[in-house]
């Protein structure tokens, strides 16, 4: 039935404005109007993990231990929980303002055109990328995706197609410009990681780095004409969404974010998350520790164990958000019990008069499917496409 039902709005519309069938039958079948009933139960926190702050510090505590009572006091604590968590990472370079893509190669496709990019992300060095840009008239919201490579979330390339990692071509299925980036050209033996200013000398946690990255990527997705500036996320799954959630914490002009399955705290007891790790948090001069879990013979060293002694943990980054929306699609490494550090951003929010900014879906494989990702694009359609 909801078949017939789209058929004929497409030949309704069709007569209606005289576009090309072609176009036409992309925006009418394609394109989602999504209802706040339709990802409202995500926002809230099962009955047995609300209000349930956990041992997490808060972040509406000042350093000094003065207590943050009112959005102006936020101000000055967001200010210095930025500037301690640039200061222990590494202060970023200036950013890329002028940054514009090189258009390199157009391919159309079915319902949108894959174009491949090059463009500066640092002084030190450009990357290319896909920008996929839907049949649409008119500004777009638009998404950046990234991943070890770009070719997988552009639907190009994936070593095991079913799952579901395609982000970019799904979201430009959606009505979305999407950019999809990654990190495969900076390092000549696959390790994904770029290095600042370079592997001698490096003076930026990488993970940080990245981050600074995507902003730049952010300059020059904001220079694409139909590309609405105040409209752009970003995403990422696994490596993909620890990139995204510091991305999107630490450089605010991204306007909501979903971080999958990204790990979103630190656990020792999932060896996967591995911040820990020299190419995630712990950066130290080599020779690098072996690769794998924190044990007594093969210890975390750098700012890592810094962060564990010193009671940091990433729901301070999380907090940097409020009050744009951010959205976790959990999965093995972030099972419903991640509602407790998020708890303490719903705070926040709360604080500056901010409700519904904080989700969660949850699934049991750290692998998305096709349902995780229709949440995952509802999100967006929701937040920046109605």
């Amino acid at each position: 039935m909801k078949t017939h039902v789209m058929i004929v709005l497409f030949f309704l519309c069709c007569m209606n404005c005289g576009c090309s069938k072609e176009t036409d039958e992309f925006q009418v079948m394609i394109r989602k109007n999504v209802d706040w009933r339709d990802i409202s139960s995500y926002f809230k926190p099962p009955p047995q993990y609300e209000n349930v702050f956990g041992d997490y510090r808060s972040p509406l505590v000042f350093a000094n231990g003065d207590s943050v009572r009112t959005p102006s006091d936020w101000t000055k604590r967001r200010k210095e929980i930025y500037d301690n968590w640039m200061q222990m990472m590494g202060e970023w370079p200036p950013f890329l303002e002028d940054n514009r893509f090189e258009y390199l190669d157009a391919v159309q496709k079915d319902g949108y055109v894959e174009h491949k990019v090059r463009f500066d992300w640092a002084t030190f060095n450009k990357t290319t990328g896909y920008l996929l840009k839907p049949d649409r008239k008119g500004m777009k919201p638009a998404v950046i995706v990234v991943f070890y490579e770009p070719e997988t979330a552009a639907g190009l390339e994936s070593a095991r197609p079913e799952l579901y990692l395609d982000y970019a071509r799904q979201l430009t299925k959606r009505g979305f410009v999407t950019l999809s980036i990654g990190t495969s050209e900076v390092h000549t033996d696959n390790a994904f990681m770029q290095f600042y200013p370079d592997y001698q000398t490096h003076r930026i946690e990488i993970l940080s780095l990245e981050a600074y990255l995507a902003a730049n990527a952010w300059y020059a997705l904001s220079k694409v004409d139909d590309v609405d500036e105040k409209r752009i996320g970003i995403t990422g799954w696994s490596y993909g969404g620890k990139w995204a959630m510091f991305s999107a914490c630490l450089f605010d002009r991204f306007a909501c974010a979903v971080w999958n399955d990204a790990g979103i705290v630190f656990d020792e007891s999932r060896p996967n998350l591995n911040y820990w790790e020299p190419y995630y948090l712990c950066y130290h001069d080599p020779p690098w520790r072996r690769r794998g879990p924190i044990t007594p013979e093969n210890p975390a060293k750098g700012l890592y164990l810094k962060l564990r002694e010193e009671g940091y943990d990433m729901h301070e980054l999380h907090a940097l958000m409020a009050p744009r929306p951010f959205f976790i699609t959990g999965g093995f490494d972030d099972p419903v019990e991640r509602w407790i550090p998020l708890n303490h951003s719903i705070a926040v929010n709360r604080l500056l008069g901010y409700s519904d900014r904080v989700a969660m879906s949850n699934r049991t494989n750290h692998e998305p499917n096709e349902e995780s990702n229709e949440i995952l694009a509802d999100f967006f359609s929701y937040y920046l496409d109605r």
